[in-house]
């Protein structure tokens, strides 16, 4: 016993963990660190940081309150949630293999024996058959050691900490989305009732319009024709309010299902907004550097990266032999009374040594399986970066866009508003044709829809370049089941 316990320290020195060591991997990036404001117009964004909760740029109370409530209560993040804590869970139990394993035992049993019975195997007994009934009692303690001395152990732990990590970096990943998804949807909504109040404004002036022209058509200034063309402009115009309604109902119930609510329970604040929100100064986008950092998912890659490589480090483990120190003590008597006496200890005690050879086949394979895992992985996470910094520099592109395009949409409605007022007075004078009054009035329609469709176009636009940007993650709240009530 005491030779066996002196090996234990020179077997635990020379211990060493197999396998590739990880070292993280570069990023793609320019020596310039990939500012985003040098590839952007100086008046759209700027590179300052962005701030931990970006939503809070808008100003406005109740995007605030969604997303904070989304934050809470949206079901996939506390999907996300659970599974991390799944992971911490296995985590926890890979930890808990450096620690010895230990089996406690007790049993009593009636037993009956026949002293015949030897006769059925060959044997011979002295006088007829007997049978004896007698008890047994015992107890056991059962202690097992795996020496990690080619570093499995270790790796797997790695290998449960890079997972647990990659969970953690999945679940701020959903918190990404589900933060810009419900700004976007109470946009969408807003969006949607702005463009609806735009076209009920212009039916309004449309309808003005065809009862002038009915009433020139009485007084014989006017034809039919004009009239019909008045009520199918107005017809047009009428016909697109139904689908703003829907989208924006629509809408309305998504915002609910992404705060943790059934869909009729529209929220009502939300329900009155007739503005999309937008963020009025230049957006801070930071740097490529910094959006490497952010980006949960570039993160998930990489932490599910080094698990990988340590899982090739168990693999390699497996292909060399394992050292198990064992030990067990018991007590066994007949009797109850006799249990504790010295009679009846039983001990052993030794080491449990188990290689798979010389066949290695399947070892060999899947040390090629978790290297290829690796290969995987290290190509994902490239793709991860590559696609958080294509998704950056396209959110830019289109918000520039969307901005240029609003600009010119509002310039084109102050003129097309003009230009209609100043035909109506012209008809009005006889100076103008009825056809160029319908054609200002269908100008100024057009144009006033275009602009409100190009204002719901930019708050898209920004709440996606925030997406793209990673942030909404930090200083969530803790993800809580929301307990629902009948409306």
């Amino acid at each position: 016993m005491k030779r066996l316990l002196s090996l234990v320290p020179a077997l635990v020195l020379s211990a060493c963990v197999v396998g590739p060591n990880y070292v993280k991997p570069g990023t793609p990036l320019p020596a310039s660190g990939g500012g985003f404001a040098e590839t952007a117009r100086a008046s759209t964004v700027a590179a300052t940081a962005l701030p931990d909760h970006w939503w809070r740029l808008y100003d406005d109370p109740v995007v605030d309150r969604l997303v904070t409530d989304a934050l809470a209560h949206n079901t996939d993040i506390r999907v996300a949630a659970a599974n991390l804590e799944r992971a911490r869970a296995v985590l926890s139990e890979q930890r808990g293999s450096r620690l010895p394993s230990t089996d406690l035992s007790g049993q009593y049993a009636r037993q009956q024996a026949n002293s015949g019975s030897a006769a059925a195997f060959g044997g011979s007994t002295a006088g007829p058959a007997q049978t004896f009934q007698f008890d047994s009692f015992k107890l056991g303690f059962d202690a097992s050691y795996e020496i990690d001395l080619f570093g499995g152990v270790t790796r797997a732990v790695e290998a449960a900490r890079g997972d647990a990590q990659a969970a953690q970096a999945q679940l701020d990943a959903a918190r990404v989305s589900v933060a810009a998804e419900t700004a976007r949807a109470y946009a969408t909504a807003c969006s949607n009732a702005a463009q609806s109040a735009v076209a009920l404004e212009t039916v309004a002036l449309q309808q003005k319009t065809l009862g002038l022209t009915n009433t020139l058509f009485t007084a014989g200034r006017g034809t039919r024709r004009d009239v019909q063309r008045a009520d199918v402009l107005l017809a047009q115009t009428q016909a697109t309010i139904p689908g703003f309604e829907a989208e924006r109902r629509a809408a309305l119930y998504a915002l609910a299902v992404l705060t943790g609510l059934p869909p009729e329970q529209i929220d009502k604040d939300a329900n009155a907004c007739t503005t999309p929100p937008r963020v009025k100064d230049v957006l801070p986008v930071g740097d490529g550097t910094a959006l490497i950092a952010r980006r949960p998912d570039v993160r998930a890659a990489e932490r599910t990266l080094a698990a990988d490589t340590a899982r090739v480090g168990v693999a390699v483990a497996d292909l060399y032999p394992k050292i198990q120190l064992l030990g067990s003590i018991g007590l066994n008597s007949v009797k109850g009374s006799q249990l504790f006496k010295a009679t009846s200890v039983n001990y052993s005690v030794g080491p449990l040594i188990s290689w798979s050879f010389p066949n290695q086949t399947v070892g060999r394979a899947r040390v090629r399986q978790a290297r290829a895992g690796a290969d995987a992985s290290i190509a994902t996470f490239d793709g991860k970066v590559l696609t958080a910094l294509q998704e950056t520099e396209q959110a830019l592109a289109r918000y520039a866009g969307a901005l240029d395009r609003n600009a010119a949409l509002r310039r084109a409605e102050a003129s097309s508003s003009d230009a209609a007022k100043l035909s109506q007075l012209r008809f009005d004078y006889g100076a103008d044709s009825f056809l160029l009054l319908i054609q200002a009035e269908r100008d100024r329609a057009d144009a006033r829809a275009a602009l409100a469709q190009s204002d719901a176009a930019v708050a898209d636009a920004q709440i996606s370049l925030f997406k793209a940007l990673g942030g909404g993650w930090e200083d969530a709240p803790a993800p809580t089941r929301r307990e629902l009530t009948a409306p």
